[in-house]
């Protein structure tokens, strides 16, 4: 039986990245609602609290009955989760005069306790509440204490929520393990899920591969299955995947709406006849711009690009008349993010949902467990091109969602030269990192050799994801050759991130960058002045649009 360790998610930022620590360590987990605890929890070793944007006095504030999994399985609180664990326990939270947010130090740890084995003296963690803990409930312990707060960390290693159950631990913290801030984290997340769940640690890309082509195979046998490319990394890996389980009676179809890269229709299809991919490539870019004429608001844009793709594709399934399955891309945080808890839309998903009803085909989603670095991981151990494999996210509108304003063919070419120039010079200018920058690089997959404590990759391996926006309701005066123009600006954005919830700018080189706005101007018509998007995420979402 596939062990596993549920997440109980009370709407924090940071949910997801608890998820993606705990798939380091080797340990299958899931991301579930805070209301949506399983009725059979036989496969389960422990559950994990996480934080919220709500205070526990909050009349909304999200509850779960903790009898549910308390006193039977080992329990992690994390911020507003260890403060809900002491409310509803006979504890005190209260109010305090202002938030305690950023890095903090834990003055006092007891080291004896099974949570802070190997833990440090004076460890940095990243605190983020409004409210604190005051008074923990009866039997229980501090173990953990910063400057300002007593009750950093508290535990009771044999809680029973009743007579005639044995107990099992309860562990709560009210900074976040999660983040990278907190220097130990990673520890104290591995002395949960490992030492104290009993963790095996069998979860890794090859018995991913092994598993699920058995799965596939048994769940599809011969029937034919289409699949939508969109040259990504997800669905190319989702491809390989099937591939590899059913061979031919897989048929792929890669759509072409007019605004992908530069030459990325022809470079992709290329990719895909070298990995034995049976794929119909589609060009249906006049019908993608015609009905694009005219519309400049972002969210309409998304809705006829997925209307149109929907249509496009559709069309060309129907002439594979024997096809029982439809199967996509999907990753685990786009299912998370469609099953938002506050029911708050940010911005439509176009790889979340499905074709028309009157297809009648069944759904098949082999990648829908995976985060984006472990996708890439299935994809090394399938040992696809790695091209492929560090592909940066891309839009599935494309650069329609990167055009501030109207499309037009002769503005996405204007955008296709400059983002291609922009992509080049980031995979041709080579860093040397060391420490903790070239740990985070190395963990996230990207092959490269330890030479004298250091690596040398690109910027685009350092970048989670680059591109060019164009500003094509903007004109911008310039001089060129003595003459005045006045032409588009275009705004280049790279990001670093872990799984994209949170993102900062990227801060490239200043001769990089002085070089590829040189490039871009003096190469791309239309354009006379570049700009750098220094904007985090939040408040900033990635794209512009």
């Amino acid at each position: 039986m596939q062990q596993k360790i549920i997440i109980l998610d009370f709407g924090s930022q940071t949910t997801q990245l608890i998820g993606r620590r705990v798939r380091e360590l080797d340990t299958f987990c899931e991301i579930l609602p805070y209301n949506k605890y399983p009725e059979d929890d036989s496969d389960v070793i422990g559950v994990i609290l996480s934080g919220s944007p709500y205070s526990v006095h909050d009349p909304e504030a999200f509850k779960v009955d903790l009898s549910r999994f308390m006193g039977r399985l080992p329990v992690l609180g994390i911020c507003y989760g260890a403060q809900f664990i002491s409310y509803t326990l006979g504890g005190k939270v209260e109010k305090v005069g202002s938030r305690e947010y950023g890095r903090a130090n834990l003055e006092t740890v007891d080291t004896s306790n099974p949570l802070f084995k190997g833990f440090e003296q004076h460890s940095q963690v990243w605190m983020s509440h409004g409210d604190t803990i005051t008074a923990i409930p009866n039997d229980f312990h501090c173990i953990g204490s910063t400057a300002d707060v007593k009750y950093a960390a508290f535990s009771n290693y044999s809680f029973s929520m009743g007579e005639g159950q044995e107990g099992a631990p309860v562990f709560a913290v009210q900074f976040h393990p999660e983040v990278f801030h907190s220097v130990q984290g990673t520890l104290l997340l591995k002395n949960f899920v490992v030492n104290i769940c009993g963790s095996r640690q069998d979860w890794s890309a090859a018995s991913f591969v092994e598993t699920t082509v058995a799965e596939l195979k048994a769940q599809i046998g011969n029937d034919r299955v289409i699949l939508g490319l969109s040259g990504g990394v997800d669905s190319s890996v989702a491809a390989v995947l099937l591939n590899k389980a059913i061979g031919s009676n897989l048929t792929c179809i890669f759509v072409d709406h007019g605004m992908l890269r530069k030459n990325e229709f022809t470079q992709v299809m290329e990719d895909y006849k070298v990995l034995g991919l049976n794929v119909i490539g589609v060009d249906a870019s006049e019908k993608f711009f015609a009905d694009l004429a005219g519309v400049t608001d972002p969210e309409q844009k998304r809705k006829i690009i997925g209307r149109d793709f929907v249509e496009v594709f559709n069309a060309e399934a129907k002439k594979i008349t024997d096809a029982k399955w439809l199967a996509q891309g999907t990753i685990y945080p786009d299912r998370i993010e469609s099953l938002n808890i506050t029911g708050k839309v940010i911005k439509s998903h176009h790889n979340v949902g499905g074709l028309p009803k009157e297809m009648n085909l069944q759904l098949c989603e082999p990648l829908k467990w995976l985060f984006k670095d472990e996708v890439r991981r299935v994809g090394r151990q399938l040992e696809m091109p790695e091209h492929l494999i560090t592909r940066h996210p891309f839009p599935g509108p494309g650069l329609a969602v990167r055009i501030l304003g109207d499309i037009t063919p002769e503005k996405v070419r204007i955008l296709q030269d400059a983002d291609d120039i922009y992509i080049r010079g980031l995979r041709n200018y080579k860093v040397k990192l060391s420490g903790e920058e070239a740990r985070k690089v190395l963990a996230a997959g990207v092959p490269a050799a330890m030479t004298d404590g250091e690596i040398e990759v690109s910027l685009y391996d350092q970048i989670w994801q680059a591109g060019v926006i164009l500003l094509s309701a903007v004109r911008s005066v310039g001089v060129m050759g003595d003459e005045r123009t006045y032409e588009h600006p275009v705004a280049l954005r790279a990001v670093t991130s872990t799984d994209a919830m949170t993102a900062d700018w990227a801060h490239l080189p200043y001769d990089f960058m002085a070089k590829v706005s040189n490039e871009i101007i003096n190469k791309v018509r239309g354009v006379n002045r570049v700009c750098y998007d220094i904007s985090s995420k939040p408040p900033s979402t990635i794209e512009w649009e």
